[in-house]
């Protein structure tokens, strides 16, 4: 029953360890829309980029960010430099 154990748990961190890494790569950076000034936050592991139609166009205003609170902290400020409207 010991050895069980002590295997589940080796296994468990073992898998803990390779998934870190991948989720790592997994960046988020933040979005502004021409038209109405709205920043967003917007995944790199989406398979589509944001649909842009008519006269809607969007510009990366942020390097890649590792986790989706860095990208949210970035957009925070930058609403309140006025370089965003919501």
């Amino acid at each position: 029953m010991r050895r069980v154990l002590a295997l589940c748990a080796v296994a468990g961190i073992a898998t803990s360890v390779f998934a870190v890494p991948a989720s790592a790569k997994v960046g988020y950076y933040v979005i502004r829309w021409d038209n109405t000034g709205i920043c967003q936050v917007w995944n790199e592991d989406l398979k589509y980029k944001p649909f842009q139609f008519g006269v809607s166009t969007y510009k990366v205003v942020s390097k890649p960010l590792p986790t989706f609170q860095a990208a949210s902290d970035v957009q925070i400020k930058l609403r309140a430099e006025r370089r965003c409207t919501l």
